[in-house]
């Protein structure tokens, strides 16, 4: 970690709205560690970043992993939770439970170890900020297993803003952003939802990692869901 520059941890860092993330503020005085699965991909990521970033390998789904990672690379200021996973979707009648299991272990658990985990080496004046997902509150039919695994965490963050105060908590819940995430969907899923928004396009990952910067630099909001869903939500 730089001295006098604001360490940033970003779990999931290595692709999508966690790797914009990780460009954001490795454009900024700021000591950024991203921490992802694949320790290829994680070295490829780290060749387009500048010097104040770094990698760390780990299993977010290890609680133990997590633990020796965050003794050995603490003191933290800002941590960012950008884990994700795709099960969990489908028809509420044929939605298969293991599939949803398996979403709830990918990010509900994920973030969940990885925010606990954090605590003893986060500063208490720093911040965290979840990344969740609009499904959380769409009421879209065949995502109501993504809205569980979404909404629950949502839920904790104003619990967890007075709870944890002076720390900051937070999320960012993003709505149809053009990332892998829509890889293996059906042909036109992914066309069809940004089209459905007030502003009629799916947002950018950069988009959501500006409101992440905001989070983690406004020293004056905590216990908020912050919305990047081009007005989703509305609909």
């Amino acid at each position: 970690m730089s001295v006098g520059k604001p360490h940033i941890v970003i779990i999931g860092g290595t692709s999508g709205i966690g790797l914009a993330a990780a460009q954001r503020f490795a454009a900024q005085p700021a000591s950024v560690t991203i921490v992802g699965r694949d320790r290829a991909r994680l070295e490829t990521v780290l060749e387009g970043l500048g010097s104040s970033t770094r990698g760390e390998v780990a299993d977010a789904a290890d609680r133990s992993a997590l633990d020796a990672l965050f003794g050995r690379i603490g003191p933290i200021d800002h941590m960012v939770i950008a884990a994700s996973g795709g099960a969990g979707a489908g028809p509420f009648p044929t939605l298969d439970a293991d599939g949803l299991r398996r979403g709830f272990e990918a990010k509900f658990w994920v973030q969940w170890h990885a925010a606990q985990a954090s605590l003893p080496h986060l500063a208490k004046t720093g911040s965290m900020t979840f990344v969740t997902a609009a499904s959380s509150r769409l009421a879209n039919p065949g995502t109501s297993g993504l809205a569980a695994i979404n909404g629950a965490l949502e839920r904790m963050v104003p619990t967890l803003a007075r709870e944890l105060a002076p720390l900051r908590v937070n999320a960012v819940s993003p709505g149809v952003i053009d990332t892998a995430w829509w890889a293996d969907k059906p042909a036109g899923m992914f066309e069809a939802a940004g089209r459905a928004a007030p502003l009629a396009r799916a947002g950018r990952a950069d988009e959501v990692a500006d409101a992440i910067a905001f989070l983690v630099g406004n020293a004056f909001v905590t216990g908020i869901v912050l919305d990047v869903d081009g007005g989703l939500h509305l609909t």
